[in-house]
């Protein structure tokens, strides 16, 4: 297996198969393939874990289906694309190097990764962590590759050294950092800062990646250039359906 990533603000993976080779992605992930590649979608992919497996992936941001693709008899070719301007990450997981990575950061990987529901700390910290802020947890043997939006910002933490993040930022993070979700200080602060109630606290040592382009930070500027109706009323339903429908399109992974 040989990959490149190429292109800048909105790059792609290219991966190029042996045969008998695969690489398996969320359905909907697909940019382009050669005609020797073969398509094969289940629930079952990365790991195992059957349907309950599947679920767990859901809940964690995911697709319920995974799609395989593999080199049948000569070598093939497929690529994945970024859907918003950010960057592809490589990483390497093996027993006792995982990560967690946000809800929409997982792109592909190689078929004996698995990926998970992550929370650290406990199933209300994700929930209630910022607008929908959920984690994915990726483990097993392999290579799995990140999309992360927007400029990339790597944080190498010592032991003990913490970093507090607005949760849309949070990218990934490797399994050793310390992750649980705190108040904003102070009650001003909470109620007129601007910032949301909740901050996401990560404790070294391990190493963070920071995304400077939260999506949900891109719809709410996006909402705010669509046509206006009739009255003020009318543009401000026109943007919050739009929110929601990014948003809504999102969690159910149709703009995959």
């Amino acid at each position: 297996m040989q990959t490149r990533i190429q292109g800048t603000v909105m790059p792609v993976l290219e991966v190029q198969l042996d045969p008998n080779e695969s690489i398996f992605a969320e359905s909907g992930e697909l940019s382009w393939m050669t005609s020797s590649i073969q398509m094969s979608t289940h629930t079952q992919m990365g790991g195992g874990g059957g349907l309950f497996g599947a679920l767990k992936r859901v809940i964690g941001g995911g697709t319920l289906f995974m799609t395989e693709y593999k080199a049948a008899r000569t070598t093939g070719e497929v690529a994945f694309a970024t859907k918003v301007p950010g960057h592809i990450v490589p990483v390497s997981l093996s027993p006792g190097n995982e990560y967690m990575v946000h809800r929409h950061g997982f792109l592909c990987a190689t078929p004996q990764v698995s990926i998970s529901v992550g929370f650290q700390q406990s199933l209300g910290a994700g929930i209630f962590g910022g607008s929908g802020f959920m984690l994915q947890k990726l483990g097993g043997t392999g290579t799995a590759w990140l999309e992360l939006s927007g400029e990339l910002i790597r944080k190498d933490l010592a032991p003990g050294e913490n970093l507090r993040v607005h949760p849309g930022h949070v990218g990934a993070f490797q399994g050793s950092v310390n992750f649980q979700i705190v108040t904003v200080p102070g009650i001003k602060n909470a109620l007129f800062g601007g910032d949301g109630i909740f901050l996401a606290s990560l404790t070294g040592p391990g190493t963070v990646w920071l995304q400077t382009l939260p999506i949900s930070r891109l719809a709410h500027q996006l909402a705010e250039y669509m046509p206006s109706g009739e009255g003020g009323s009318n543009r401000a339903a026109l943007g919050s359906g739009l929110v929601g429908g990014i948003v809504g399109s999102l969690l159910s992974g149709d703009d995959r």
